[in-house]
């Protein structure tokens, strides 16, 4: 295995591990952080909750003394800044004694944004900015707050084998089965938001909460898409695009066929999760209304599958938006 591809191999270990600040880290972004020497890991951490302390500082509390001339794979670019709340990674990791740093993102903060490996550089630590789909992919939250100002936009389809949401009646409870409905769960504890529409919200009264043993306390904030009376204690949005105000990195939206139309209208999904169940309902409703499509053409080369399994009866696809850099 060659020197890059090694590094590699690291960094995307770093993103896993770096999922399980998901979304307790925020305000912060969820970093993964593990400290390899002689291709042992003596030290790994993650972003803590509420952001501290950073995933470079628990990694190297973990590796003591062994981090000294150790490399140090994180997911983000060590922080150049310090806080109130704790000091810069930066300067955690010159203090420890890092031979190496290897990062997979660029940090978009400007008080960061390239220093934190200057920084190292300029105390004689090897730095290398190595392009990581998987270090990418686990801060996309964070990166498209600081690219678009918004959130991440996960949205959610549960449908029969036709493409039906409910009955024509309205009926929708349930299309899919318990091991569907516990996977929508685990999705909705890595969010910071949850929405649905206001039809949604008067109609079917849903929790949006997180009923999985031991992930209770992961429930989201709770949103809603209407012009409606604002429910109590929820956030309201009036357009797909107010999801900015929203105070999050990761939104998981629930979407009936308008809700669904709009937000697709309004290209703001960045990855699609459909739950097809093994039923055919015919004069249903339809899951997703009008999107302004004016040529089949147009439709192709916008989603790309990420992932595909068998959930009980049911088959879950997700799909990511294809952008253009």
């Amino acid at each position: 295995m060659t020197a890059r591809a090694t590094d590699a191999r690291w960094l995307d270990a770093a993103a896993r591990l770096s999922m399980r600040a998901r979304p307790i880290s925020y305000p912060n972004p969820g970093v993964g952080c593990i400290i390899v020497k002689h291709g042992k890991v003596v030290g790994r951490g993650w972003t803590a909750a509420g952001g501290r302390p950073h995933a470079e500082a628990a990694a190297l509390h973990q590796a003591g003394e062994k981090a000294r001339g150790a490399t140090a794979y994180v997911t983000l670019e060590p922080c150049a800044h310090r806080s109130l709340r704790g000091p810069a990674c930066s300067d955690l990791l010159v203090e420890a004694g890092i031979a190496r740093v290897v990062a997979g993102v660029e940090d978009p903060d400007p008080r960061t944004a390239g220093n934190g490996l200057a920084r190292l550089r300029e105390a004689g630590i090897e730095t290398a900015l190595l392009a990581s789909p998987a270090a990418e992919a686990s801060l996309a939250g964070y990166l498209m707050r600081a690219r678009q100002r918004r959130p991440h936009v996960t949205m959610k389809i549960a449908m029969s084998l036709d493409g039906c949401i409910a009955m024509a009646s309205g009926e929708s409870q349930w299309i899919t089965g318990d091991v569907a409905r516990a996977h929508v769960h685990a999705r909705r504890a890595g969010a910071d938001a949850i929405l649905v529409g206001g039809g949604t919200w008067r109609s079917d009264k849903p929790r949006l909460d997180v009923r999985l043993p031991g992930l209770e306390q992961r429930s989201p904030q709770r949103a809603v898409l209407t012009r409606g009376v604002p429910p109590h204690g929820v956030k309201v949005i009036n357009t797909p695009e107010q999801i900015e105000t929203l105070d999050a990195f990761y939104l998981y939206v629930e979407a009936g066929a308008n809700i669904a139309a709009s937000f697709l209208s309004a290209d703001l999904v960045d990855r699609l999760e459909t739950y097809r169940a093994p039923i055919v309902i015919g004069n249903g409703y339809a899951a997703v209304g009008d999107i302004g499509l004016g040529a089949l053409a147009d439709a192709h080369g916008r989603w790309a599958l990420e992932e595909r399994r068998q959930l009980g009866s049911d088959s879950f696809e997700a799909y990511s938006r294809l952008r253009q850099k």
